[in-house]
């Protein structure tokens, strides 16, 4: 059996970094079943309404949906079901800290395999507001316009 090296992404959440000022980044482990890990490999995960909760000093991924697997049969797990990271216990503590102290998130970025082990990108974040949002948009919209402005003239247009 070859072993898989490299990190190949299963998912992503590509309206996390739109909805929340992104303050700080963690990589935990997660707890699945065979099946799960089964459908993830063929690419069957949505992390559009997911988060982070921190219970009894765990961490818990909700809301996470992992298709059920094709070929499963009745011991096919259940979509949405609450999954548990996996962190160090010092990562836990400094996360709570965080969290109690400011009004702040986690909000996973994205899932994929690291070495053949399912990983996922944890964010602890704060969430924007509506101008906060428009404000985003006209900085990127600027740094565009110049951008192509710089093309333009190192063409001699």
């Amino acid at each position: 059996m070859v072993k898989e090296t490299g990190r190949k992404v299963i998912a992503t959440n590509r309206k996390a970094r739109h909805n929340y000022a992104i303050i700080d980044t963690y990589e935990a482990g997660i707890a699945l079943l065979g099946t799960e890990v089964k459908s993830l490999r063929e690419g069957k995960a949505s992390l559009v309404d997911a988060f982070a909760t921190v219970d009894d000093g765990e961490i818990w991924l909700r809301a996470l949906h992992i298709a059920e697997y094709g070929n499963g049969s009745w011991t096919n797990h259940a979509p949405r079901r609450n999954r548990k990271l996996l962190m160090h216990r010092r990562e836990i503590d400094i996360l709570i800290g965080k969290i109690r102290d400011g009004n702040l998130t986690l909000v996973p970025l994205s899932m994929y395999f690291s070495d053949g082990k399912v990983k996922v990108e944890l964010a602890l974040a704060r969430g924007k507001q509506a101008h906060d949002k428009r404000h985003d948009i006209a900085q990127r919209t600027a740094r565009r316009e110049v951008e192509r402005e710089v093309g333009r003239r190192v063409k001699g247009m």
